[in-house]
């Protein structure tokens, strides 16, 4: 069944007609409405029920679930949010139609891994202890076609399992998106009474009972008014009801809100997968996805709304110190991109900034790097990972340094001064043949002239040539003891880089960087060491 519904997909791919494979009056009448003038960004609401529980059933005679096909009413005159609205416009249509009490976010790439999933949050949802103030229960994000050493830490450890676990002993983890179960009512104002926000329509109210057939002309035509594009003009939709706008990181928005309201979440982590994702297997890939999460993260965390502002009196030192920690993780980029070229380019030029080994200070730079490394590899190890993937992560997290975050608060800059940036992109998760290939050997990914390689490629060329120079002048009878810790970072930066190197020198796939790549690094490296000559010079 699945190699039929393949090829058929193939076919209309390549045909660009669906009309030999419409086989039923319910898929004629949701694809009659469409014509050659509607666009992805620009037609109207297309809702169909192609199953309903009460009609519908297998071939044992036990009744199918409801399966309603949604597409909210775009128009490039009216500007529509994101996710976020594709969310908002589900919960109200889903509200007119079944009303269900209990809500299930999901990815398109996502797939259930568990059939006992369900199970496991209602045992959560019914008890009565903690329902009355439970919003959600979130299943940690697991993903399926990782690579045995997860190059590009894909797996996201640390914000998907390790800081879920630690949120959860306060008031729970943050919402990551997929994979979390939420109750209609959360969406509607806190979890007091007192703090309930009434929808502008009773059917929309979480307590209302849906009576009729979800295929009735009134309730199919209410649903195609709720999807439209200028429906929530004037309302309380993704400000004080629903997901919240605000962000390109809804899920994290959202469920900050939530807290900030006096609900709580669980985390619930089965050691069975509840659910198992696909992940982007390029490096531009990778980082094009957390570019805009970083953008998202920033847009929360210089709003009104901030982790260190409002969150300290909504939620409290410890949890506002959680969110902030996502919220203002793009900052990192400062520090990273300044290891990554200051020492490097005054040792070019025989200069010391660090303690001598002698001295005494030292020891204290000795144990912040060797304390915080051993601190983040003992909580991986006892997270289940493993040595080679915590190396993995270590690496990906200063190549994001480089990469993402210092484009992500650049794009952030941009935004708030009022420029046109990039916006939200889907991150492709198309596998190409030889890319996987390369994926599964563990072999970066880089093939594309971006921009985006240009700081990790000169940053790999001066940490190369720093410790280079530093070893020759140490061979020429130099002093060791001053020159030790620029020499170690240099040499810590190059045997994180050893990825570029190979993908710049060694490698002839199409995955190799491009040359053109190469040569203005070089040329960057370059300019940077005169520049820094001639500012230490004056």
């Amino acid at each position: 069944m699945y190699e039929q519904m393949k090829k058929r997909i193939e076919n209309v791919v390549e045909s660009g007609k669906v009309s030999e494979y419409i086989t039923s009056e319910e898929e004629h009448e949701a694809f009659i409405k469409w014509n050659k003038e509607f666009t992805r960004q620009d037609h109207p609401a297309v809702i169909q029920v192609l199953l309903e529980s009460c009609k519908d059933k297998d071939v044992t005679g036990f009744p199918m679930p409801n399966l309603i096909y949604v597409s909210r009413e775009k128009s490039r005159t009216s500007p529509h949010q994101f996710k976020a609205g594709a969310l908002n416009t589900l919960l109200r249509v889903s509200a007119v139609m079944t009303n269900g009490p209990i809500i299930l976010i999901q990815d398109c790439d996502m797939i259930s891994n568990d059939p006992r999933t369900p199970y496991n949050v209602l045992c959560y949802f019914m008890d009565a202890s903690i329902r009355p103030k439970l919003a959600y229960v979130q299943f940690p994000q697991c993903f399926k076609g990782l690579n045995k050493n997860d190059i590009y830490s894909s797996e996201m450890k640390r914000w998907f399992h390790i800081n879920p676990m630690g949120m959860d002993g306060l008031l729970g983890p943050d919402n990551m998106g997929p994979g979390c179960f939420f109750t209609r009512r959360a969406f509607f104002g806190g979890p007091s009474m007192s703090l309930f926000v009434q929808p502008e329509l009773p059917q929309l109210s979480p307590d209302h009972e849906v009576n009729s057939s979800i295929k009735s002309k009134h309730i199919l035509e209410l649903a195609d008014r709720l999807a439209g594009c200028n429906y929530e003009k004037g309302t309380n939709w993704g400000s004080k009801i629903g997901f919240r706008y605000g962000s390109l990181v809804e899920d994290y928005y959202t469920g900050y809100h939530l807290h900030s309201q006096g609900w709580i979440s669980i985390f619930c982590q089965p050691k069975r997968p509840a659910f198992l994702g696909d992940i982007p297997i390029t490096l531009l890939d990778v980082i094009n996805q957390q570019i805009r999460w970083g953008v998202g993260l920033l847009e929360v965390a210089f709003s009104r709304y901030s982790p260190l502002t409002f969150g300290m009196q909504a939620l409290g030192p410890l949890m506002s110190l959680c969110y902030a920690n996502y919220a203002f993780n793009s900052i990192w980029s400062i520090p990273i991109t300044t290891y990554s070229f200051l020492p490097q380019l005054i040792l070019l030029n025989k200069i010391y900034i660090f303690p001598k080994v002698s001295d005494p200070w030292f020891i204290l730079y000795a144990f912040l790097f060797l304390g915080a490394y051993g601190q983040d590899c003992l909580e991986f190890i006892l997270a289940q990972g493993t040595l080679t993937r915590w190396w993995s992560e270590q690496r990906i997290w200063l190549i994001r340094g480089l990469t993402n975050e210092l484009f992500g608060s650049l794009e952030y800059l941009i935004k708030i001064m009022g420029f046109t940036t990039q916006g939200f992109h889907v991150t492709s998760k198309l596998v190409d043949d030889e890319q996987s290939k390369r994926y599964d050997r563990g072999i970066f990914e880089f093939g594309v002239a971006s921009p985006i390689f240009l700081p990790l490629a000169t940053a790999a060329i001066i940490n190369l040539a720093a410790l280079l120079h530093g070893t020759m002048q140490i061979l020429k009878g130099g002093n060791f003891d001053e020159s030790f810790v620029q020499l170690f970072i240099s040499g810590f930066g190059m045997v994180n880089c050893l990825p570029v190197f190979e993908a710049m020198v060694l490698r002839t796939d199409k995955g190799r960087m491009p040359i053109k790549t190469t040569l203005i690094s070089i040329i960057s490296a370059l300019c940077l060491y005169i520049v820094a000559s001639f500012i230490l010079k004056i």
